[in-house]
């Protein structure tokens, strides 16, 4: 089976954002996802989250997530977003350490962020990722018909 392509299709170049495109699109959406290192595995969880000088804040409960995001290993958060009248895409990476916020002074000025968690539930712990690195692309959304197979508009059987 192979897929249907139309003649002139061609790869559209991506383009690679610098730093500072990366943080004028972290501030333009407030989810992303943070992956963290969890025991003997990787996870990844769904988060709000705001852009503070440089560093990522979020808000967290107690569990899994605030465990792995505060243990030795670093982290990872991953946003994205799609104009969908231009087709743009593009994705951004964060890859550094998080720490929760202590000093008075530090909790003080979160409240200032206006970082509410969307989930009920107590979210006192405020963390910050710091930064190691940051990268970024956009690129244009492929047309279906680039990727599109004769299976894709197959009926499935239905679940059991």
């Amino acid at each position: 089976m192979t897929n249907v392509q139309p003649a002139d299709a061609s790869h559209e170049s991506v383009e690679h954002l610098d730093s500072s495109q990366c943080w004028d699109l972290l501030r333009q959406v407030s989810v992303g996802r943070l992956a963290v290192w969890v025991d003997d595995h990787p996870d990844i969880f769904p988060l709000n989250y705001t852009v503070d000088h440089g560093t990522l804040v979020f808000r967290t409960g107690e569990g899994t997530k605030l465990g792995g995001a505060l243990g030795e290993s670093p982290v990872a958060l991953e946003a994205d977003g799609v104009d969908a009248t231009s087709g743009l895409a593009w994705s951004v990476v964060v890859k550094g350490k998080a720490a929760a916020l202590k000093s008075t002074e530090e909790i003080l000025d979160s409240a200032s962020l206006y970082l509410f968690p969307w989930q009920a539930g107590q979210k006192d712990n405020f963390i910050r990722i710091t930064p190691d690195s940051i990268t970024g692309r956009r690129f244009k959304v492929t047309a279906p018909l680039t990727w599109w197979t004769q299976l894709s508009g197959a009926v499935k059987a239905s679940p059991e």
